[in-house]
């Protein structure tokens, strides 16, 4: 679907009241355009009609007129410099952000993010966790394998208890 198309179709999810489904579709056009200033801060509005100003400070982090609430609430719901350098959701070199305070805010959350890391990192080679702590999925993951194991076990020793029973 074409960029415009799916504004128009976020324009008529907000005249109906459907916010959800608006933001929804806002957050996939941030993902494939990452450097469309303009979608970021229709996104931020629409955070804003949740009452969610983290997230409206995600969103507007890269533009000069933003709201230090907003921002103060962003940078204290991302503390990890990585996790907050992958918040940002953008894509290619800092040049593109087509602004001077755009571009200096993300050279300074990547300058942080590869200092807390302890490497350089770029925008598109972030590393899949923000601080190698829990919440990097690896336990969750394991759990998920231990249940799948734990199914295929239990079926199979139905299935083999069915075979034995149709011989005796």
């Amino acid at each position: 679907m074409a960029l415009t198309d799916t504004l128009a179709r976020v324009d008529g999810d907000l005249a109906a009241g459907r916010i959800p489904m608006a933001r929804q579709r806002l957050r996939g056009l941030v993902s494939s355009f990452p450097h469309d200033h303009t979608l970021r801060r229709r996104l931020a509005e629409v955070y804003r009609l949740y009452g969610d100003p983290a997230e409206a400070g995600r969103w507007m982090y890269l533009e000069q007129d933003r709201s230090a609430d907003e921002t103060a609430a962003f940078d204290a719901r991302y503390t990890d410099p990585v996790r907050r350098m992958r918040a940002l959701a953008w894509r290619g070199p800092e040049a593109a952000a087509g602004s001077a305070f755009a571009v200096g805010e993300l050279a300074s959350a990547r300058r942080s993010a590869s200092a807390s890391a302890g490497r350089a990192l770029d925008w598109d080679t972030l590393p899949d966790t923000g601080n190698g702590t829990a919440d990097d999925g690896s336990f969750g993951q394991s759990l998920a394998a231990l249940g799948c194991l734990a199914v295929t076990l239990v079926f199979l020793a139905i299935w083999v208890n069915g075979l034995v029973g149709l011989f005796d």
